[in-house]
């Protein structure tokens, strides 16, 4: 049996799907097997993959999205550990046998990830400090933005079923939803060797296909909120959080010209903040409007 599950899924990605699948089979150390999902895709990848990467396991499903991809990959794995690539992304030598080390020094761990470069329309470019990686209990950080990729990471695999994967039905902003609901249980392990090269800029990239990305944000946070189970300290942080990232989203509603909308979450954020109603009455409110 693998020692680790690599899932790739691709849509119409030839070129950068060979480039990432050099990228894995360069690396050396543990066990793995490789799974590519094609989520639908328009080109031919039955037609040359087998040829070029004989032992790549294969599996087709219609177009569903990266969230239902990576899912039905994480089915489909034997291996202890699953690492996912993005197929527009690529490792650097060492990393899978670098996060296994890391593993057998840190066992009380089930999910870290590594630093990255970040390549954006051909140059090398510097993260912002917001950011910054870290390791350790990250829920509180986490909640603003999306601090764990995709590339670069790797989970056991009875964590990633115990949280449930993910959550199909978003079309973006699927793993902030994830890691959220990790990063509120489990600490994270971080290593500071970059073994990831993420390259961004490129025209079907999902955060161009989908405006306003904080809408499903605020989405994942009234779904974690109604969950239960958060600490009382994790649960204020994410309400700031979540009143902030509906005032932002006000200000779009109100650019764009949907002032009915606006009003309403205009009057709910005044509400909040002269403390007439209770906290979960008006998230649900905001969130009925910035979602609906």
């Amino acid at each position: 049996m693998p020692e680790i599950s690599v899932i790739l899924p691709t849509f119409n990605r030839k070129t950068e799907l060979e480039r990432a699948l050099h990228s894995v089979f360069a690396q050396r150390g543990p066990s793995f097997e490789v799974l590519v999902v094609d989520d639908g895709s328009t080109e031919p990848v039955a037609s040359w993959l087998p040829q070029a990467f004989a032992s790549v396991r294969l599996i087709r499903q219609e177009n569903a999205g990266p969230a239902a991809a990576r899912n039905r990959g994480a089915a489909a794995a034997q291996g202890r550990w699953i690492a996912f690539l993005d197929s527009d992304d690529e490792w650097l030598p060492g990393k899978i046998a670098a996060q296994i080390d890391f593993f057998h020094q840190h066992p009380q761990l089930r999910i870290a990830q590594t630093e990255e470069i970040w390549i954006r329309h051909g140059r090398r470019v510097n993260p912002m400090n917001k950011h910054r990686k870290e390791g350790g209990l990250l829920f509180e950080r986490s909640l603003d933005l999306c601090l764990i990729s995709p590339s670069a990471v790797m989970i056991r695999r009875d964590l990633f079923e115990e949280t449930g994967g993910f959550d199909e039905s978003y079309p973006a902003c699927e793993d902030y939803e994830l890691w959220l609901r990790i990063t509120a249980r489990e600490a994270v392990g971080l290593i500071e060797t970059p073994y990831v090269t993420r390259y961004g800029g490129h025209a079907d990239q999902r955060s161009r296909e989908f405006p306003a990305m904080d809408r499903f944000r605020i989405r994942a946070m009234l779904k974690l909120l109604r969950s239960g189970g958060l600490k009382e300290e994790q649960r204020a942080a994410l309400i700031k959080i979540l009143a902030s990232k509906t005032r932002i989203f006000l200000l779009g509603a109100q650019k764009r010209g949907r002032h009915q909308e606006a009003g309403r979450l205009a009057e709910m954020l005044e509400a909040l903040d002269q403390q007439r109603i209770p906290e979960e009455t008006l998230v649900a409110g905001c969130l009925a409007e910035a979602t609906g």
